[in-house]
């Protein structure tokens, strides 16, 4: 048996391609959209393709089936409660695919999503202990998958719980202790709130560390996966629904045939394109772009555009050196498509943009004190770190409006006084700085260091 599992860092994502080395047939599981990745790893052993499986429409990513299908005239699967605008496989509970000896079992275990199924891998059909199981988004190294996000229009949270329950307790944790774990998502993941940096594990681990496993009742399953969740990113329904859809297809060369001269750069901007700047806060706080979104390309790029960022918009792309293509793929990803071209020169963009470009104000944690200490003119201090970092301590009076949660609620910040967004370390609140000015908040500066500078220099 051929088993390799694939990861993308940026997104926390899992995929995995598994085959016969005896017959060469092969499945995908899960694939991103940029599917080259697995398609080169299939021809370089001499593996034909034959089957690509989702386990539940993603709402983080968005997934490579139709791009594959097309590629190599694959049948595209899904549990069979999955409803979609394509052709697909239907896998009941129970079913078995040979790809020769190596054989894969579907288990329905919804409570992620509706029609979320695991795959039992064995090589060899009859093995009575499974090689591993891939769980989707079911069950995490450290974590189980969230029941509460919206993709799943017309079900409740407490009602995927339940299923959840059932899933995790008694379907997967029935197997045995040895059948290695192989989920959908690693640590950084909005997709549960707990997942370790493990990328695979067993189900006996899991049984004895991760708190979801632990024995309990339905309740207080059901209230514990609930509760403190992070705020789901805004495109993640987005992304759900586009999953269900037949849709355009990722073109590989358009992500390097959008090399625009700074004229042309320029007149794309005035014509209502939203400027994506993907250098570091530090580049951009020099000099950038008026009304330009700052997502720094070193992080998690894909998940925070998608956050700030609406799919309708035009978007143009201003990254750093050399990595303009990589952008424009990595918005593709999340199904944002609608790139007119990215900044061939930035350098030569700011140039002829003259008066437009204008620095972003940052503040020292010794100035933000000064503020703070004055009578009239007061900043509005924002904390858009999660709950889970704000329980670990705040700046004092601050106003918690999480990244995932800021661009719904940009009206609860007041208007009447000057604003000084921080996060953790200083990632996070130049995005959202940006944003505010990007909304016509003029008066807009963010915290070098973060919390972090603020905790190291004795807090208040």
């Amino acid at each position: 048996m051929y088993f390799a599992q694939h990861y993308l860092d940026c997104l926390s994502q899992a995929s995995y391609l598994i085959a016969d080395e005896t017959t060469g047939r092969a499945v995908v599981v899960d694939p991103r959209r940029d599917v080259d990745e697995y398609l080169a790893d299939a021809e370089a052993r001499g593996f034909t393709v034959e089957g690509v499986i989702n386990t539940h429409f993603h709402a983080d990513f968005l997934a490579g089936h139709l791009e594959l299908a097309a590629r190599t005239g694959a049948w595209i699967g899904y549990g069979r409660r999955a409803e979609t605008e394509y052709p697909i496989r239907r896998l009941a509970d129970g079913e078995r695919i040979g790809l020769g000896e190596v054989t894969l079992e579907i288990l329905d275990t919804p409570g992620h999503t509706p029609e979320s199924i695991s795959i039992l891998v064995r090589e060899r059909a009859a093995d009575p202990v499974p090689y591993g199981v891939l769980t989707g988004d079911a069950l995490f190294v450290g974590d189980v998958g969230r029941p509460d996000l919206l993709a799943s229009v017309g079900v409740t949270a407490d009602e995927l719980g339940r299923m959840l329950y059932d899933s995790v307790q008694r379907r997967l944790m029935a197997l045995p202790d040895a059948v290695r774990v192989f989920p959908a998502h690693g640590a950084g993941s909005a997709c549960g709130k707990n997942l370790s940096a493990e990328l695979s594990s067993t189900i006996g681990e899991q049984r004895r560390t991760n708190y979801a496993c632990a024995p309990m009742d339905e309740d207080a399953f059901v209230a514990i996966v609930t509760a403190g969740q992070p705020a789901a990113p805004g495109y993640f329904g987005y992304d759900a629904d586009l999953n269900r859809r037949e849709r355009s297809l990722f073109d590989a060369g358009a992500a390097r045939a959008g090399a625009l001269t700074a004229q042309e750069f320029l007149a794309a901007r005035d014509g209502g394109a939203v400027l994506v700047d993907a250098r570091d806060p530090q580049a951009f706080a020099a000099g950038h772009l008026r009304g330009a979104l700052n997502v720094p390309a070193d992080g998690r790029f894909a998940e925070q555009a998608g956050t700030v960022l609406d799919p309708a918009a035009t978007l143009l792309v201003l990254a750093p050196e050399g990595r303009e293509p990589e952008t424009v793929t990595r918005l593709a990803r999340i199904g944002f498509d609608r790139v007119a071209g990215y900044a061939a020169d930035a350098e030569a963009v700011l140039r002829a943009a003259g008066g437009e470009v204008r620095p972003a104000p940052r503040v020292t944690v010794a100035e933000l004190r000064s503020g703070l200490d004055r009578a009239e003119d007061r900043p509005v201090v924002v904390d858009v770190r999660g709950e889970g970092e704000r329980a670990q301590g705040r700046i004092e009076g601050s106003l918690h409006l999480p990244l995932a949660e800021l661009p719904r609620r940009l009206a609860e910040i007041p208007a009447d006084r000057p604003v000084v967004v921080h996060c953790a370390g200083g990632h996070r609140s130049s995005i959202a700085a940006s944003l505010l000015r990007h909304h016509g908040r003029a008066d807009v500066a963010d915290l070098l260091g973060g919390y972090g500078a603020w905790e190291a220099a004795g807090g208040r």
